[in-house]
């Protein structure tokens, strides 16, 4: 098993979403996030009528556990929908998951995820 976090552009999160439901993806998890990479030029936001600047950009975080004969075509599902073709699109890192525990059964493993 392995977990997939993958940073993409909000305006791009529902069409990733969307694509991995259709690739046998079964749930995931998602956070809002600010941060910066290699470019890192000054941003000015507005919050709640307040202008300021900013160096951190906004993204979607994701996060998909997914049995290990998943994990290609999961990676190349993200690439394939989140790609502007810009800087700063977004990235994927792929952890070594131990277990999954399904709480309503006590199914682990595997059959955890399913």
């Amino acid at each position: 098993m392995k977990m997939i976090i993958a940073t993409v552009k909000p305006h791009r999160f529902d069409t990733v979403m969307h694509a991995l439901s259709k690739d046998d993806v079964l749930g995931l998890t998602t956070w809002e996030i600010r941060g910066f990479g290699r470019e890192r030029k000054d941003r000015t936001e507005i919050y709640r009528g307040t202008t300021y600047k900013t160096e951190l950009k906004p993204m979607q975080l994701l996060m998909v556990a997914v049995t290990d004969d998943l994990v290609e075509r999961t990676k190349a599902t993200i690439i394939e929908h989140a790609n502007t073709g810009e800087i700063s699109t977004g990235k994927i890192f792929v952890l070594n998951l131990e277990d999954a525990v399904r709480i309503r059964t006590g199914e682990s493993g595997d059959i955890g995820l399913l």
